[in-house]
């Protein structure tokens, strides 16, 4: 059975790879995640020539979004009274759930000189 790619099926498909902020782009760091990703986006940005991949840091949730992951819950309880003096210190380090999905719909429709989308381009 031959295995059909998407590659080959759409080859100007948009493909966005929501990564994150740590990610290893030589694929070779300590941190076993980092590096799995780092080659993931590796990957796509090689195998598309609309592929690219997004790098959020904290991702503050909107329009009552919650974290399935009772943890993830826990940290925004926690982190939410912060996260307006957080926004002002370190603008670049945080986005938003509808942020993110408004920078997409973006690359998606127009594209991007960047590939790799880190908070900044983001935002």
């Amino acid at each position: 059975m031959r295995v059909v790619t998407l590659a080959e099926v759409s080859p100007q498909v948009t493909f966005i790879y929501v990564s994150g902020q740590g990610t290893d782009s030589s694929g070779e760091g300590r941190v076993m995640w980092a590096r799995v990703k780092g080659r993931t986006e590796n990957a796509i940005i090689d195998l598309l020539p609309n592929g690219y991949a997004a790098r959020p840091g904290f991702i503050q949730p909107t329009h009552g979004v919650v974290s399935k992951t009772r943890w993830y819950r826990i940290g925004y309880a926690i982190t939410r009274p912060l996260v307006p003096v957080l926004r002002r210190w370190l603008p670049n380090q945080i986005t938003t759930t509808e942020g993110i999905g408004l920078a997409m719909l973006r690359v998606a429709r127009q594209g991007s000189p960047v590939r790799v989308l880190g908070n900044r381009e983001l935002r």
